[in-house]
């Protein structure tokens, strides 16, 4: 999605991540000698990680809202405080860390869901109010370690799904 210049009326837009295949919660990623313990993952709002989920769980799941925009040009921009980067080039980050025995989340690596992977018209139908724009994906990469890094199709696959 580009950057919207000026804009309409602001939007909110139901985002769901469904996640799947998570990876466990020991792991040693990258061959660096480091290894985790205790491994869980959750969304990134803001500086803060939030709704936490085990590295071993069957399937994870996050719901939050986005405010969308949409320019003069009809690019359609989003923000709020799970959306991170600048526009034209937003995101949402899935943070990996440990959890030590006082319950204090330590991050070590995290993945980034791009906004401009997903179709602008999907964007546009969840924005209208006719739905939940959806994300699922694996959190194991190939490697058998978190996934990290940019998430892009077909690794995410990206729809909006209707509300009735």
């Amino acid at each position: 999605m580009a950057p919207a210049r000026s804009t309409r009326d602001d939007s909110t837009v139901r985002v769901r991540i469904e996640a799947f295949a998570l990876p466990g919660r020991r792991c040693s990623p990258g061959g660096s000698g480091e290894r985790y313990e205790n491994v869980h993952v959750g969304v990134q709002r803001r500086r803060e990680v939030v709704e936490l989920a085990r590295g071993d769980a069957e399937a994870a799941q996050w719901s939050f809202e986005v405010t969308t925009r949409v320019g003069d040009d009809g690019a359609v921009d989003v923000g709020g405080p799970f959306v991170h980067g600048r526009p034209g080039d937003r995101f949402v980050y899935l943070s990996w860390g440990t959890v030590d025995a006082a319950g204090a989340f330590k991050m070590f690596r995290r993945a980034k869901l791009h906004f401009a992977d997903v179709d602008a018209d999907a964007v546009r139908s969840a924005s209208a109010g006719r739905g939940t724009l959806v994300g699922r994906l694996s959190l194991t990469d190939r490697c058998g370690e978190p996934r990290c890094a940019r998430v892009r199709p077909p690794d995410i696959a990206w729809s909006a799904v209707s509300l009735g």
